[in-house]
């Protein structure tokens, strides 16, 4: 989640302080709609929320929304943004910024295809400068492989995980190369199911061992396989412009399938097929939200500062 304002404030191209808010007990509980935990000793000398008050306060998820709130009562000033649905109305903030499958309207509300990230066009250009040996030795396509696991909406079966290993194998017959990396979701048939269906390519596989390759891996795809349960590790496969293909465990949601049918509308994904009969490759625009949703605090804030000028 910070990931996502830390993607915005550096689209600001400003100085940026990141406060992270841990409320507990009540406080935590009935977070947003209640007021920020007392612990925070809130505008306090020593407090991580005293003066001075920054120009523009931004803020994602429900136990930040407390914070956001008493920083807009204490400097009536600051520009207040927060990204994802507040749960508390879009009154709760100078802007709120949510993606396109979420259904909250309004005059300062805005509507992104994908969630902000740190990838931005520069980041990814800056690494695709140099290859890595171990990444450049691999054949094309590389396929880079991005695997989350069961949540609230979708359950992630060991009938999943053997359907994926089935579109996996079929790829690598096509002479695919793969690049592999879980979340502490996986579960651990899945990630031996990817396993398996790829042992006789040539693949990198990230173990949770030393350096992240992540971003390295990102932006030296060639394609992308990711499991739909994660918007945001669809939305930065999308930051790309190469193929990106969804693979869908069982479960889902009307909120999910928005998200995804937008993607695909826009061209950027494409459900998994059951089976690869071909190596086809398409481009797009590559989607990045963290500057949409800068560029849009910019014209506001610019806007607002004006109207208080000639006031």
């Amino acid at each position: 989640m910070e990931v996502q304002v830390r993607g915005v404030a550096q689209a600001l191209e400003t100085e940026f302080a990141v406060k992270r808010v841990s409320p507990r007990g009540l406080w935590r509980l009935l977070a947003p709609w209640i007021g920020i935990d007392p612990r925070e000793r809130f505008g306090s000398d020593g407090s991580q929320f005293s003066l001075p008050w920054p120009d523009i306060a931004l803020a994602t998820g429900r136990l930040s929304v407390p914070a956001l709130r008493a920083v807009r009562r204490a400097a009536p000033g600051a520009y207040t943004v927060i990204i994802q649905d507040p749960r508390t109305g879009a009154g709760s903030a100078d802007l709120v910024a949510v993606p396109a499958h979420d259904k909250l309207t309004g005059e300062n509300v805005m509507h992104t295809l994908t969630a902000p990230h740190v990838f931005s066009p520069a980041r990814l250009s800056a690494l695709r400068r140099t290859v890595p040996k171990e990444i450049s030795a691999l054949p094309t396509p590389r396929t880079t492989v991005v695997l989350g696991g069961p949540n609230a909406i979708y359950g992630f079966t060991e009938e999943d995980s053997a359907r994926l290993g089935v579109s996996l194998a079929s790829l690598a017959a096509l002479g695919a190369s793969f690049l592999i990396t879980s979340s502490r979701r996986t579960p651990q048939h899945a990630l031996e199911a990817v396993l398996e269906a790829t042992k006789q390519a040539p693949r990198l596989v990230w173990d949770g061992a030393g350096e992240n390759p992540y971003e390295k891996w990102l932006a030296h795809g060639d394609m992308f396989v990711v499991t739909a349960d994660s918007i945001n590790m669809t939305g930065e496969a999308c930051a790309t412009g190469k193929p990106v293909y969804v693979f869908e465990p069982a479960g889902g949601s009307v909120k999910f399938e928005r998200f995804h049918e937008s993607l695909r509308r826009y061209g950027a994904t494409r459900k998994l097929p059951e089976h690869f009969e071909q190596l086809d490759s398409w481009a797009y625009a590559p989607l990045d939200s963290a500057v949409q949703i800068a560029a849009e605090i910019e014209r506001r804030w610019i806007k607002r500062q004006a109207r208080a000028t000639k006031g």
